[in-house]
């Protein structure tokens, strides 16, 4: 059973300087969040459920949908994030392996209990930058690997007295 990484959306956002900075609007902090947690599944292999809080909408059902390996939540009216996450950990398995992103101190302390581990916003966004960072060295260097780093290394002469031997049969 892959781990699971359960992510309180906005209260991620409201501790993403760089979204302060840059001054996104809500709806490209949603969709950049998600962005950045699908290459965070992709490079861990962990699923990801990223809950975003419906509570003051007029959303009359919870809705699901799957993208890319993250399962994106928005809760229903009355309904907050928080005690979506906490129901949500405690109907897993004990065995699941479980992290809770959020920031919120009481969140925290009831997800400890479940026997789920917590991940600050902070520590989340630092996780994925360099994961994502290590992540495209890998890739990079991953490629270099499959041009013919031998062929590199010749001098012209070589190269061209091995081609011409290549070419001659």
């Amino acid at each position: 059973m892959k781990p699971l990484l359960v992510v309180d959306g906005y209260n991620i956002i409201g501790a993403w300087t760089e979204a302060e900075k840059q001054g996104w609007p809500l709806d490209a902090c949603r969709d950049k969040l998600l962005h950045l947690l699908q290459d965070l599944s992709g490079y861990t292999g962990e699923r990801v459920v990223l809950v975003f809080d419906g509570y003051q909408s007029d959303r009359k059902f919870r809705t699901e949908e799957v993208h890319a390996g993250v399962t994106l939540v928005f809760t229903k009216h009355g309904e907050t994030a928080d005690s979506y996450i906490e129901r949500y950990v405690a109907q897993l398995p004990k065995y699941q392996v479980v992290r809770v992103a959020t920031s919120d101190g009481l969140e925290q302390s009831q997800i400890l209990s479940t026997g789920a581990t917590r991940l600050t916003a902070r520590e989340l966004l630092r996780e994925a930058r360099e994961t994502r960072s290590r992540g495209f060295a890998q890739h990079r260097d991953r490629a270099s690997l499959q041009r013919n780093p031998l062929m590199e290394r010749l001098s012209q002469e070589q190269y061209a007295a091995l081609e011409k031997l290549r070419r001659s049969k």
